[in-house]
């Protein structure tokens, strides 16, 4: 294969990566908590493209969204988003995209490793966003406990991205001989 197709292809995966995880933040599933499909297309991305690719196309993503572009949950855009009390769970989604990309790579794609990869990738993001949400909101509003922003954005969300880190490593599995 040519260097050039080669990188058309490679463009082309990432691109469509980071599509996938703009229309995902897109789709809000009602419950509780409403939670969207961000954290599959993720930890897809990562599963299928690998580390490097698929954290580029999570870096595209956020970029997207820093610039003003309606990609983030709710189509909100800006780096009010970003740099706000959530935004650590956004960028969040780098770690989840790196951790689970490599051990693709390095490891295979196998259940057996797609989805452990993935649920810690998606505890890094969990840790990572939890002390964002802590300094932000510390620095804008005052101290708040670390239970109380655990009960807030980390524990509604455990069971719902159980399901979609179980559901984005059965189609890397079946993907995966397509995406070279």
């Amino acid at each position: 294969m040519s260097k050039v197709s080669n990188s058309t292809k490679n463009i082309s995966y990432i691109a469509l990566c980071t599509a996938l995880i703009t229309v995902c933040s897109w789709i809000a599933v009602p419950a509780t908590v409403p939670f969207t499909l961000q954290t599959f297309a993720v930890a897809a991305a990562g599963g299928l493209l690998g580390a490097k690719r698929g954290t580029l196309s999570v870096v595209i993503y956020i970029l997207l969204g820093a610039i003003g572009l309606p990609v983030f949950a709710s189509f909100r855009s800006g780096a009010a988003v970003i740099f706000g009390t959530t935004g650590g769970y956004v960028l969040g989604f780098l770690f989840l995209a790196l951790i689970s990309g490599f051990a693709a790579e390095r490891f295979g794609r196998k259940m057996c490793v797609m989805i452990p990869s993935m649920l810690a990738g998606v505890a890094v993001c969990y840790a990572f966003g939890t002390a964002w949400y802590v300094c932000v909101y510390s620095a804008n509003t005052g101290s708040v406990g670390i239970m109380s922003v655990l009960l807030k954005c980390v524990f509604p969300f455990i069971i719902p991205d159980i399901i979609k880190i179980t559901l984005a490593a059965l189609c890397v599995k079946k993907l995966s001989r397509f995406v070279k």
